[in-house]
């Protein structure tokens, strides 16, 4: 039996409406352990007309077997976008992390937040990938977009565009394809091939549309079992299961991802004592509480935990 915990995200979202319909993927040999409150549950259930049983906890040690539970911050927060909503995500992302790195949990799923409510409840980080490596006093991770189709990891994750030249250097490209060549085939099961996308237009084209590549790049894989560089306008083509491809910034990295994946894949953060997974989506605000939001991405990142979280 694994202990799953599964956080609630921003309940302005459609995290609360997302739990539910995963239901029926949480009828196994399984502990599902859902992080929020009762009230907002409850609330979801009558307007989306769901029944969702569970079992209420006070801390994860009183999960002895197999079903869903809910462990209640006992928090009262508003139900629109809101500090209030960012302050709720935060609260149930702290405390199943703090569980998980406690070795009291085998995964953990996190639903969406929005970034700048959380910022606005005094949340200092850019993203709950940041926040958890934190927490797990972890230096060495990175953002894995995973699906059966596509792999990426990302160099640098949340950071406007105008600062990734600045932040990539040839210490952090090496530091990724180490995590992703010790990470990968311990956890997930299967070597990989590496693919390092060049950072400028067709790689630099020999140093015509910059010298990243020259400078960065070629010297950081040069000694390294990988690929590359490979100009990002052509790396997506030909796609093998085992490849995964290693991109400079976020939207190089995401755009092809979610044009091949967006309904079946996940955010994988890799580099942490515990296997995290989460939607490869945002909170939705617009569709939260109207039964519109698809559970595929939750269902796969769900699957994921059953199949590697450890």
């Amino acid at each position: 039996m694994k202990k799953i915990a599964i956080t609630m995200g921003d309940p302005a979202g459609i995290g609360p409406e997302l739990i539910l319909k995963l239901k029926p993927y949480m009828e196994d040999e399984n502990a599902y352990v859902i992080y929020g409150e009762e009230y907002i549950l409850k609330h979801a259930s009558k307007v989306l007309g769901h029944n969702f049983y569970y079992e209420k906890l006070k801390n994860i040690d009183d999960v002895k077997d197999k079903g869903i539970y809910l462990i209640s911050l006992g928090l009262k927060g508003a139900l629109e976008p809101s500090p209030s909503s960012g302050k709720l995500a935060i609260a149930y992302l702290a405390r199943a992390t703090a569980d998980a790195i406690s070795k009291k949990l085998n995964g953990l799923l996190t639903m969406p937040i929005n970034k700048y409510f959380a910022k606005a409840s005094g949340f200092s980080f850019n993203g709950q990938t940041e926040y958890l490596a934190f927490a797990d006093n972890k230096s060495s991770f990175a953002m894995m977009m995973y699906s059966d189709a596509i792999k990426v990891v990302l160099a640098t994750i949340h950071i406007p565009l105008k600062d990734v030249a600045n932040a990539v250097s040839i210490e952090l490209i090496k530091e990724k394809i180490h995590l992703i060549k010790s990470y990968i085939p311990t956890y997930f099961r299967f070597e990989p091939t590496i693919k390092v996308l060049g950072l400028n237009p067709h790689a630099g084209e020999g140093g015509v549309i910059g010298d990243e590549e020259a400078k960065l790049i070629i010297p950081a894989i040069k000694d390294e079992d990988v690929l590359g560089p490979i100009p990002a306008d052509t790396a997506f083509i030909n796609i093998d299961k085992n490849d995964i491809f290693l991109c400079m910034y976020h939207d190089q990295g995401l755009i092809p991802f979610k044009m091949l994946s967006f309904d079946d894949g996940s955010n994988v953060t890799i580099g942490l004592s515990f296997l995290r997974t989460s939607p490869d989506h945002g909170t939705a605000y617009d569709i939260a509480y109207k039964g519109l939001a698809r559970v595929d991405s939750a269902r796969y990142s769900l699957e994921l935990l059953k199949a590697y979280g450890y």
